[in-house]
């Protein structure tokens, strides 16, 4: 799976299908719309939260061709990020104590 690739393909739908290009805020609000129809499928035990899942994955890469970031790329930095962090339990939670 190419993320890069995607990303643009996700971009151009919008383009050519005349959706949302220019405002941020709408597109966090749909992001946002998206996540919560993903978690009502999930909570019904409904068939299509996969399909949910993927719009809520759409909806980032749009968003992320918007704002010029490589969500890939941003992606792969947050892991390795993650990797290296050390945590420890606090009353049944894990808190983070280093980056």
């Amino acid at each position: 799976m190419n993320l890069k690739q995607i990303q643009k393909d996700v971009w151009q739908n919008k383009v050519n299908k005349g959706f949302n290009t220019t405002d941020v805020e709408k597109e966090f609000c749909f992001l946002y719309g998206e996540v919560a129809e993903a978690y009502a499928a999930y909570r019904k035990k409904k068939d299509d939260l996969s399909e949910e899942l993927a719009d809520v994955a759409i909806y980032l890469l749009g968003l992320s061709e918007m704002l010029d970031f490589d969500l890939e790329d941003e992606i792969m930095k947050k892991v390795s990020k993650n990797e290296r962090r050390v945590y420890k339990e606090v009353n049944e939670v894990k808190v983070r104590v280093s980056d």
